[in-house]
């Protein structure tokens, strides 16, 4: 048996319904405004495959401390899947220069509603690889897919005073 399988297969799943249609959600994905409606408060996308996909938690912060700096598109694939490449905190140094695997699929739920499923992979092994998938696996499930979910049944994120939501909001 493979001693590294188990790392390999690892992945964070998450799936919410979102009140909205395929186009507003894909929309809320891949445009600058969207990102910044539930994401963010800043990012810079340029919506093709290779294109940047950079989201910015701290965007004062100096070039490359922002967030999801220098994060690539990997897959487009207009109101049906979105995959880009993401990176570590910036608590976690060893593991910050590697990239990971996140992909995002909408499909449509009926009623003007919108299935949203991510699967973040690609994690490697060791201790602060898995303090990464800890800390991403809450990122993904109790902040960004319920940020998501309000800001299409309540509004925009007020970045100045972020809602705390938990998961199933």
């Amino acid at each position: 048996m493979n001693p590294h399988a188990g790392h390999r297969d690892r992945a964070i799943h998450g799936e919410v319904i979102v009140d909205a249609d395929l186009g507003r959600v894909w929309d809320a994905w891949t445009t600058e405004d969207g990102i910044r409606s539930f994401f963010a408060p800043d990012c810079s996308v340029d919506l093709r495959v290779d294109g940047l996909y950079e989201i910015f938690f701290a965007p004062d912060a100096p070039a490359g401390e922002r967030g999801a700096d220098g994060m690539r598109l990997l897959v487009v694939e207009p109101g049906s899947r979105l995959s880009f490449t993401w990176n570590a905190p910036l608590h976690l140094p060893g593991v910050r220069g590697q990239r990971t695997h996140v992909v995002v699929w909408l499909d449509d739920a009926g009623e003007g509603r919108t299935r949203v499923t991510l699967r973040h992979d690609g994690w490697g092994e060791g201790d602060e690889w898995d303090r990464a998938f800890e800390y991403f696996s809450e990122a993904w499930i109790d902040v960004v897919l319920p940020r998501l979910k309000y800001r299409f049944a309540v509004g925009p994120v007020d970045w100045s005073n972020p809602p705390h939501l938990m998961k199933g909001e």
